[in-house]
């Protein structure tokens, strides 16, 4: 019988305690001796913003999206692999499972494309510098990994046909990576419980979605950091994956409650 597939997109304020971070990864040990096949994708955010304030580099933002010198991107890079996976790889390994960290540039496993801004006001695209979009994701490696046993652990650095390097959204990452393997389940992990009609009445979250649904919402319901984990939760439906659903990172039980006791919480959306 083959595994359930599980993608956790994995970011926001949970990432920043140490013990949100601990209890998370028990949380993934369960599952993962549930009969679970396991991916965590990571982004990092606060951690690149302080790694380019130690290196003295400003950050210029259009619309949002900040412009990524390749200066800069030597010092997100670093943040990203150096800091934030080597240390979820550790708590990992430490729970007493074998997690592997990797980026998209290993075994190719995703191909980057440059990205331009089409400005909200209208006028010329603007060149972000080394921020990327998803090309291609090619699943070898992380299938590989998941049979035998591992837990890969992602992060949203990948390179282009050419070899210049990109970093990108881990949000849009996620979601590519969840399409591309066909999981069972597409987890994003935010700071709120879910999407809601009228935030934070807890009476009015939105538990179940049609993908239909989510084109009407953008501007009013979905607004500001939820719209990438919107439009990620779109492509990984899209492209195979079979739903997505957004639970509350800073609630760890929420995981386990979810995929394992099949309590109705978060936001899921399906086709």
């Amino acid at each position: 019988m083959s595994k359930n597939k599980v993608l956790i997109k994995y970011g926001g304020n949970a990432m920043q305690s140490e013990s949100l971070k601990n209890e998370i990864a028990q949380k993934i040990k369960v599952l993962h001796e549930s009969g679970f096949e396991v991916l965590l994708v990571h982004g990092g955010g606060p951690f690149i913003n302080k790694a380019l304030e130690l290196a003295g580099i400003e950050s210029q933002f259009f619309d949002g999206q900040r412009h990524t010198s390749a200066e800069a991107l030597v010092h997100i890079e670093r943040a990203l692999k150096g800091e934030v996976n080597s240390s979820l790889v550790g708590l990992l390994n430490n729970s007493g499972l074998k997690a592997v960290g990797l980026s998209g540039k290993d075994g190719k496993l995703a191909i980057a494309e440059k990205r331009w801004h089409t400005p909200i006001a209208g006028g010329e695209k603007i060149d972000l510098g080394q921020v990327g979009d998803v090309k291609s994701i090619d699943t070898e490696l992380p299938e590989r990994l998941l049979k035998a046993g591992y837990i890969p652990v992602l992060t949203c650095i990948a390179s282009d046909d050419e070899g210049n390097d990109y970093n990108i959204n881990a949000d849009m990452f996620a979601g590519h990576m969840a399409a591309a393997l066909g999981v069972d389940e597409y987890i994003l992990l935010t700071d709120v419980d879910g999407l809601f009609e009228n935030f934070p009445d807890p009476q009015s979250i939105l538990h179940t979605m049609q993908l239909d649904d989510i084109e009407k919402m953008y501007g009013n319901i979905i607004t500001g950091g939820m719209i990438p984990k919107l439009e990620s939760c779109e492509i990984a439906i899209k492209g195979g994956a079979a739903r997505a659903t957004i639970l509350n990172g800073t609630q760890p039980d929420q995981i386990t409650d979810y995929l394992l006791h099949k309590k109705s919480i978060g936001t899921t959306i399906h086709k």
